[in-house]
């Protein structure tokens, strides 16, 4: 008898999103539609992806709806209730840390160097989204 761990629970950067929704790395974003991880997400962070999908990629308002939609169909919301400054050199990144934190997030996945220059923040190992898919294949193949 197999047994199956428990889902990891996740804390995506505003890089993820982004590069899975203007650039089509969406192997996250497609594990948690099916069940295989739980990603938390805040209302920062999303206003975060869509200010950078707006701006930086000209997507008009209902791609961005239809982003906000597809992020909350996916993802489990959370209201942090602290605000923290751990990351001083580029204060939104302390958006994704409040998020993990509300959340007891198991991992946050960036590519952000400011945050992967911290290891891990409450207990949760911070990761590019390459070396998170490549440890939830080792764990599967357990």
């Amino acid at each position: 008898m197999k047994i199956v761990a428990a889902r990891a629970r996740v804390t995506l950067d505003t890089d993820v999103y982004v590069s899975a929704f203007q650039f089509g790395g969406m192997r996250l974003l497609h594990m948690a539609v099916d069940g295989d991880i739980e990603i938390a997400v805040s209302e920062p962070i999303i206003g975060e992806v869509i200010r950078v999908l707006r701006d930086k990629f000209q997507w008009d308002g209902y791609r961005l709806h239809d982003a906000r939609r597809q992020i909350l169909g996916f993802a489990t919301l959370v209201t942090p209730k602290l605000t923290l400054d751990v990351v001083k050199e580029d204060e939104p990144d302390n958006r994704i840390l409040e998020c993990a934190l509300e959340a007891a997030a198991d991992f946050i996945v960036s590519a952000d160097k400011d945050l992967l220059r911290l290891g891990s923040f409450a207990g949760a190992p911070i990761m590019r989204a390459a070396d998170f898919l490549e440890r939830q294949e080792e764990q599967q193949e357990q």
